[in-house]
């Protein structure tokens, strides 16, 4: 019988509790380094799936039904934090 995919969820458990139990530092050498290579693969695991949900949502449907690509907003000071409303936009900022 084929075994049950974890979710991400149950990985991120997983991998909190093998950091809870690292932390505590009364492991064995051996035990934790099992348990810390274990976190490592979840880790990736879990960036793996954030990365594919970031690359799935990446791609937006307006109103009209149109696709739209997605502009993740960076720590660029040239867009001042606000997605592609930087300096220089065209575009009127925010009213509040």
């Amino acid at each position: 019988m084929a075994e049950k995919k974890a979710t991400f969820e149950e990985q991120l458990s997983q991998l909190q509790q093998i950091v809870s139990h690292l932390e505590q530092g009364n492991v064995p050498l051996e035990e934790a380094l099992t348990q810390y290579k274990d976190g490592i693969e979840l880790a990736r695991a879990l960036q793996k799936k954030l990365t594919s949900a970031e690359k799935t949502l990446g791609s937006l449907i307006d109103d009209e039904g149109n696709e739209k690509q997605y502009e993740k907003a960076t720590d660029d000071p040239s867009n001042n934090g606000g997605g592609n409303r930087g300096y220089g936009s065209d575009e009127k900022p925010l009213e509040e």
